[in-house]
């Protein structure tokens, strides 16, 4: 067992958040969302209580609503604005954290790191964690004003689907899904209408929670590492990663950047896109 390390890049601890939370360039956001049938409301239970500070930051608005496809990465321009209003900018260090543990939170820091923003951390257990450990919540919004960013967009870490389907086709990367086991083999109907079952071929499948320790917190490097080659991925090769909606499949990027695999990107369409045109093979079992 290899001993936690705080990471502002990647993953960092509530007990690093707490000694780091009163810094006056440190940002915290609350990036809480949940699947339609969780029956749960992450506005209101951000407004109910959050992490002191914590700007909400909502998946669904701050996204490209130009595609027919869910909360897909948002315009340069439209993450600037949204940034800017939020008083996030140059110069500050994020924390982004979730309700569930570490599920969308690491979508965010995605996103972030998509936009050249590097500064951006997750906290490891998220809001349960914080809440556990009996750490002061407010119900309070916090003053915003607005702060000067600056954007680079990195285009190598996001894929679309001519990207993905040439790498499925010539294996030269590794595609790993992060749905769970029985989405990922078609063995039950996708949650979301209208897509087919099964897999991109050639894909390898680590379900998310598999990077997971039982209370929400990240395996440790070589607990990561164990994961992936145990899912039959050759970690010498780049990889791509995906799942349902492009979400958890960043939980498995955030992973693979804590191991040091720094060739990673992610399909934004995932199997949203994927399942939807039948042009496109899918495998099973």
């Amino acid at each position: 067992m290899t001993a936690f390390k705080d990471d502002p890049k990647t993953l960092v601890s509530t007990e690093w958040l707490a000694a780091h939370l009163r810094d006056p360039d440190l940002r915290v956001l609350d990036a809480s969302w949940y699947l339609p049938d969780a029956g749960r409301d992450a506005k209101a239970e951000y407004a109910a209580g959050h992490i002191p500070g914590a700007r909400f930051f909502d998946i669904d608005e701050i996204s490209d609503q130009r595609s027919a496809l869910p909360h897909m990465a948002p315009p340069v321009e439209k993450f600037i604005s949204r940034m800017r209003a939020m008083g996030v900018g140059d110069g500050h260090q994020v924390v982004v954290y979730d309700g569930a543990g570490l599920f969308s939170a690491a979508r965010v820091w995605w996103l972030f790191r998509l936009m050249g923003k590097t500064d951006i951390a997750v906290l490891d257990g998220g809001l349960p964690k914080w809440r556990a450990e009996g750490r002061e919540i407010e119900d309070m919004p916090p003053v915003m004003r607005d702060r000067h960013i600056t954007v680079s967009r990195q285009a190598g870490l996001v894929k679309d689907v001519t990207q993905v389907a040439h790498a499925s086709k010539l294996g030269e990367a590794e595609i790993i899904d992060a749905r769970g086991a029985p989405r990922f083999r078609g063995e039950v109907a996708e949650p979301r209408a209208g897509l087919r079952s099964g897999h991109i071929p050639g894909s390898k499948n680590l379900p998310f929670g598999q990077v997971l320790n039982a209370d929400g917190t990240m395996k440790d490097v070589n607990g990561l590492r164990a994961a992936f080659e145990g899912a039959g991925v050759d970690l010498s090769k780049p990889a791509i990663t995906t799942c349902g909606s492009g979400v958890t499949a960043a939980i498995l990027a955030l992973a693979l950047e804590r191991i040091g695999h720094r060739n990673w990107s992610l399909y934004d369409g995932s199997w949203a896109e994927w399942g939807m045109y039948d042009d496109l093979k899918v495998a099973k079992g």
